[in-house]
């Protein structure tokens, strides 16, 4: 008798399939619920207007006093960035300690669902929040990008200590080390290369959030574009966005850099 082969496995899963015909269904009902007018955007009025707009931001301002202005703000927009990933990485990693299950389920349940809320409201709302405590400028913009970017770098540094092998580590227990010595001694240097390329990733996110923050009063770039376009100041404007762009293209081609130069060994 000839055994019958198994029936083979299905291209797609049929619960992956119920996902896909419902994310269809939610993109359909936004376009048929959201009163979008598409032909308005290809009127010969709307091309007019347009090109009229991008008129008004040619040439961009090249006064030596106003570069000198934009120079700072983009200095300002990269400290901000800088410094608040920094804080990020130093409390990322202390939280992510007890929120990888080596201090109890309790308080890995507890650590988790503050890191949640954490990365789970934005640094625009954060930035919002801490301005009434801290005041306009800087510090406000700075803080928001740690408080957000701990939660994020906390969790991704939380798994990557969950996924590492305890076998090195365990053994300085056996031999005597105490749970901090084996720690930094044993687990430290075996992620330390993928910490850091979380957290050089999350940099790049920050530049391009701190030079939005100054929208709401945080400083830096963002702070300067929001001025200048108030005053309807499009060529000023128009400089202060090629310093954000080359700004985050600076600092994208450095972390992808030495993102690689970590991730390769």
């Amino acid at each position: 008798m000839h055994q019958r082969r198994p029936a083979p496995p299905p291209i797609i899963k049929p619960a992956t399939m119920a996902f896909l015909v419902g994310l269809l269904t939610l993109i359909c009902t936004s376009f048929y619920s959201l009163a979008i007018q598409w032909r308005e955007l290809f009127t010969v009025d709307a091309v007019r207007s347009s090109v009229e707009f991008l008129r008004g931001f040619a040439p961009p301002e090249l006064a030596w006093h106003f570069l000198v202005k934009v120079a700072q703000g983009t200095l300002e927009t990269l400290s901000m960035s800088a410094l608040g990933t920094g804080i990020a990485f130093v409390c990322g990693i202390a939280l992510a300690l007890p929120a990888s299950s080596r201090f109890g389920a309790t308080t890995r349940l507890m650590i988790r669902l503050a890191l949640n809320i954490l990365r789970s409201i934005p640094e625009l709302v954060w930035a919002l929040i801490l301005l009434i405590a801290a005041g306009l400028g800087p510090f406000a913009g700075t803080l928001a990008l740690a408080v957000h970017t701990t939660g994020v770098l906390g969790r991704l540094f939380a798994d990557a200590l969950e996924n590492l092998p305890t076998a090195p580590e365990a053994t300085l227990r056996i031999n005597g080390a105490k749970p901090m010595a084996a720690f930094f001694y044993a687990a430290l240097p075996q992620i330390l290369p993928q910490l850091m390329s979380y957290t050089l990733y999350r940099w790049e996110n920050n530049i391009r959030a701190a030079a939005i923050l100054g929208i709401v009063g945080a400083g830096g770039l963002g702070q300067m574009l929001k001025y200048h376009l108030s005053l309807f100041q499009m060529q000023q404007a128009a400089t202060v966005i090629i310093a954000m762009l080359l700004l985050i293209t600076l600092v994208d081609g450095t972390s992808f850099r030495l993102r690689r130069k970590l991730t390769s060994h």
